[in-house]
């Protein structure tokens, strides 16, 4: 460990390099520009973070993040109930938001099946999704999983479940590349790819 003046100071260079892709010479930008603030200022940036922490809640229809019990997604009254677009995580729920081209409901994961990671089915929100759909006012099921081999035997999974109901499965068109992240896909592409999604049938290797 580097040897640093203070050990106050050592402690928050710790925090910060803590966090993802921040390296110790960032971390210690970070701190000393902290210190050089207000300390009320200081006070009002940890605060937010801590309050972030603690009152955050998770919806309990759709399992975004939200202030409330339910998230300002699923109470909208201009959005199409009949539809639902599962994601992995919240961050994907902010990627097709942006793109302006959906008005349905979202299903939010939480993860994606990885027996590498030691992440099952019974490990994510699939569960959640089949009771969903079970109530019978789900029309459509997006699947809009990242397209990596995780994604895809995730998407199988959900497909196997829910293929027993009276509902359209459909997926993102492969305008997202083969291997990218939801939520590095650019608005335009990814906006088109949903537009221009397929029956999940379609996209199987028979």
């Amino acid at each position: 460990m580097e040897d640093y003046p203070s050990k106050l100071l050592a402690a928050a260079i710790e925090q910060f390099s803590s966090l993802p892709g921040v390296g110790r010479r960032t971390a210690m930008r970070l701190a000393l520009f902290l210190l050089k603030q207000e300390k009320e200022e200081v006070k009002r940036f940890g605060e937010a973070f801590i309050k972030l922490r603690n009152e955050i809640q998770y919806c309990e229809k759709c399992y975004n993040i939200s202030d409330q019990q339910t998230c300002g997604i699923c109470t909208h009254p201009g959005r199409d109930e009949s539809i639902i677009c599962v994601v992995e995580d919240i961050r994907d729920v902010m990627a097709v938001e942006n793109t302006a081209q959906y008005k349905g409901l979202y299903h939010v994961l939480g993860g994606i099946i990885s027996p590498m990671d030691g992440i099952g089915p019974s490990d994510i929100r699939i569960e959640e999704l089949v009771e969903r759909v079970s109530k019978g006012e789900v029309k459509e099921v997006i699947m809009a999983l990242s397209t990596t081999m995780e994604g895809d035997t995730t998407n199988f999974y959900i497909f196997k479940r829910l293929k027993k109901f009276n509902i359209n499965i459909s997926a993102i068109a492969r305008g997202v590349s083969i291997g990218d992240e939801l939520e590095y896909t650019d608005e335009l592409t990814l906006g088109r790819s949903l537009i221009n999604r397929v029956p999940y049938e379609n996209t199987l290797v028979r």
